[in-house]
């Protein structure tokens, strides 16, 4: 998988561009940099920075790997999460059947770098986009990518734009969460609809379904499987259409990070098609999991025989202002920090190099470039002091970061992911 274009992101030199890289690394390559091994507290990196755990980035890359495989699943995790070509990597190497990605601008990161297998979750009707796919099909027999279709004028806007196109486009029906869900056909009606326009152009091939339970209204685990059955007698129906009879296997689709359990448990009940069926999961937020929405979510909470993801984030801040025992300012804001779901918490407090933990300090507010902190009488807090942040939804969080350091349990830098956002 791309592994000359891989190893070309190590000879990227470092400079302005990258926030909370050590000044005096300028015009090093990212390679020489971290083969310095630089310690992230004591080597020249200013706040604030982020840090990925090396450690925890491996537990959670195997964890999830073990989990599909135990559950007899195929994975497609969803790599706009980090858009992280080296974790692209990563995850592929630890079984991941490809990549789901959201717009097309992302394919082209994710074939840049040699990504084969492609889960495109998203109706796609640009033309110059379409044609740009149907110039890769053409030029790569080993090039697969799945794309959504969820209605009539969509397969027709496609079929115009790949007029032409040497290979069909492979297509899943996506179904809707429900009503007041995001994209999707509503009705089983609407996917026959749908499936009938497909079979009828020579650009594109129906392959099987799709969907994302995360948009389930008032999703409990009850609402979750009632419509992953919907989806998997949608599969169903239209195998006994026919409409899958010249493919080698079906694709059905699921999984985003909260359910992915329930996802699990509803795919072990599919109803025997007429072809083997590629079973399908797509979480992509447990690479770096989190402090928030997804932790309190995970649904390893649910079921702890499987396993534990853990935070693999943490963004370091340093005190700026105390101007009041009551009050404190860290110099990270929203440029820096997710805050799309929930704050982030403050974790650990670092001085002279000694961590203890943050007691008694809590993140009431984000500025564009300051984090506001309350501080309990029990907060021992000074300027100049370095503040731990946990992050929530890492989906915000690597897109604030170009360069990210990949940092060992006693600090020591290991390498630098580039995201491509």
């Amino acid at each position: 998988m791309g592994t000359e274009a891989l190893a070309r992101l190590a000879e990227e030199r470092v400079d302005h561009r990258f926030k909370g890289l050590p000044p005096d690394a300028d015009g090093l390559t990212v390679g020489e940099l971290a083969a310095q091994r630089r310690n992230l507290f004591t080597g020249g990196f200013p706040t604030p920075v982020l840090a990925l755990s090396a450690e925890r980035l491996e537990h959670n890359l195997r964890l999830m790997e073990t989990y599909a495989a135990r559950h007899g699943l195929a994975f497609a995790p969803h790599g706009k999460t980090s858009m992280a070509p080296q974790l692209f990597r990563r995850q592929i190497d630890h079984g991941a059947w490809g990549i789901t990605l959201a717009v097309p601008h992302q394919v082209r990161v994710a074939r840049a770098f040699g990504t084969e297998r492609v889960f495109l979750a998203n109706q796609v009707v640009d033309p110059a986009a379409l044609r740009w796919i149907a110039a890769e099909l053409a030029a790569d027999p080993s090039f697969r990518l799945v794309a959504y279709v969820d209605s009539v004028r969509g397969v027709e806007l496609m079929d115009a734009a790949l007029s032409g196109s040497a290979r069909p486009v492979d297509v899943v029906v996506e179904l809707a969460a429900g009503e007041g869900a995001r994209t999707g056909v509503r009705t089983e009606k609407d996917a026959a609809a749908v499936a009938d326009a497909v079979a009828a152009v020579p650009t594109l091939r129906l392959v099987g379904v799709a969907g994302y339970e995360g948009e389930v209204p008032g999703a409990d685990p009850e609402r979750v499987r009632a419509w992953l059955g919907r989806l998997m007698a949608l599969a169903a129906d239209l195998d006994g259409a026919g409409r899958f009879a010249d493919l080698d296997e079906i694709v059905v689709s699921a999984g985003g990070s909260a359910w992915f359990d329930v996802v699990a448990e509803e795919f072990a009940r599919m109803p025997e098609l007429s072809r083997p069926v590629l079973k399908l999961l797509r979480s992509g937020a447990y690479v770096s999991h989190d402090d928030g929405h997804y932790r309190r979510l995970t649904p390893f909470n649910r079921v702890p025989e499987e396993g534990a993801l853990e935070p693999a984030f943490r963004l370091w801040t340093q005190v700026v202002s105390r101007p009041s025992p009551e009050q404190a300012f860290v110099n990270a804001g929203k440029r820096d920090a997710a805050h799309d779901l929930d704050l982030p918490t403050a974790q650990v407090v670092r001085r002279d190099g000694t961590e203890r933990p943050a007691a008694g300090i809590t993140v009431t507010a984000l500025s564009d470039q300051h984090a506001w902190l309350r501080t309990a009488p029990e907060a021992d807090l000074e300027v100049g002091d370095w503040v731990g942040l946990g992050l929530s939804h890492p989906c915000t969080s690597f897109d604030k970061w170009q360069l990210i350091p990949l940092v060992e349990a006693d600090g020591t830098v290991v390498d630098y992911v580039r995201t491509f956002f």
